[in-house]
């Protein structure tokens, strides 16, 4: 692999690149080029470098922006949300270098000529390159563009997410996990769309994410793109599958839950104007019915089984059908790094012994019950009291 590459296709690269693209772009590389013969189907796409994200920074003259405004955060004279926004603005504020330019929008082109189209619509998403280690994830921190179409839409939307290296969390998760801050670099994935906007979306894991039970499949869906599953601010349709009997001809349906969630909205494509995508409130069918069928179901649960074997390890993976086509795809898969590295032990159970008022209610995360204080913030300024 050639270290001053600036673009790179998925087919080219493999989970061992994570110091070239990130973790997120160099598992997607490992799922085109290894899994795509087992009948996984993943969307094409490539990836900017580590070395082109140095390009911008220096080309831009950012590292003494950067390196300024951490040192007065450390000193405790910037709030850190002070401190990223002044970073993120710099980074808005430049522009590619041409070889950068040159070879993003090289790739983008042979991308859209593979799917018949003058100017592809894709997926723009960001990698770290410190991201989905085994002690350190940065899933969620940095941020993802859907519907991007044209090159100078492209061109903004990856300069966009150069700048999400320098979010409020993503700063102080790094601080907190003993990262320099100008250690990690970020890669860019350009990915083909898949047309879950008019069909359905969400995430799947090798391994039961409540009990660590490795025998189970358990799939979560919702109607729309999937960053409202991803994120958590939707109620999803959740399944789950005995990897055991998958194989199992006497047994050809091991789906052993199913629960409809109440998917109160979709993000959909926005037809006009504004952002490209735009949340919409979900009709009372959509509300009742299961967004896959047990055939999708099971064919999920198989991909998660060849998926897990492949990297030797329970597996965190996103998923997208298409509502053009009918088919199903993988657009993510990262090692799960919660239940897997917990040792095994006895299955404890929590009790609130007394409750107080409800203040509020929604869906749990975690697996323990706990007490302590509120913390109430008004507004985005007074973070630094927190």
């Amino acid at each position: 692999m050639d270290s001053q590459a600036l673009a790179i296709p998925f087919a080219e690269l493999r989970r061992s690149h994570i110091a070239i693209v990130g973790g997120k772009n160099a598992s997607l590389g490992e799922l085109t080029a290894a899994l795509t013969g087992s009948g996984i189907r993943v969307p094409p796409g490539f990836a900017t470098t580590a070395h082109a994200y140095r390009r911008f920074v220096a080309a831009n003259g950012l590292q003494p922006v950067i390196d300024a405004a951490m040192h007065e955060w450390r000193e405790g004279s910037l709030a850190l949300a002070d401190a990223g926004r002044r970073i993120r603005e710099a980074f808005l504020r430049g522009s590619w270098p041409q070889d950068c330019e040159a070879a993003i929008l090289a790739a983008y082109r042979t991308l859209s000529s593979q799917a018949g189209v003058e100017a592809a619509t894709v997926a723009v998403r960001s990698s770290a390159t410190a991201e989905d280690l085994p002690d350190a994830s940065f899933a969620g921190q940095l941020e993802s563009f859907l519907n991007v179409g044209g090159e100078p839409g492209l061109l903004r939307a990856a300069r966009r997410c150069l700048a999400s290296l320098y979010t409020d969390r993503a700063i102080s998760y790094r601080q907190a996990k003993g990262f320099e801050q100008t250690q990690v670099a970020v890669s860019v994935g350009v990915q083909l769309m898949v047309r879950s906007d008019i069909a359905c979306s969400g995430v799947m894991f090798s391994i039961d994410t409540e009990t660590g039970c490795d025998r189970i499949v358990l799939i979560n869906g919702a109607w729309g793109l999937g960053e409202n599953v991803v994120q958590g601010t939707v109620d999803p349709d959740e399944f789950q599958v005995f990897k055991p009997l998958l194989s199992d001809p006497r047994c050809p349906k091991p789906i052993i839950h199913k629960k409809c969630g109440g998917k109160e909205r979709k993000l959909v494509y926005a037809e006009e104007g504004g952002a490209p995508t735009r949340n919409v409130e979900t009709s009372a069918r959509e509300r009742r019915a299961f967004v896959l069928q047990d055939e999708e179901i099971l064919q999920l649960a198989r991909w998660a089984c060849v998926i897990e074997a492949h990297y030797g390890t329970p597996m965190d993976i996103e998923w997208a059908k298409d509502g053009e086509s009918g088919q199903i795809f993988v657009v993510q898969a990262r090692p799960e790094t919660v239940q897997s590295r917990r040792a095994a032990g006895a299955l404890r159970s929590w009790r609130i012994g007394r409750k107080g008022a409800r203040l509020t209610s929604g869906i749990s995360i975690g697996d323990a019950a706990v007490t302590g204080r509120v913390c109430r913030i008004e507004q985005a300024s007074d973070l630094g009291r927190f």
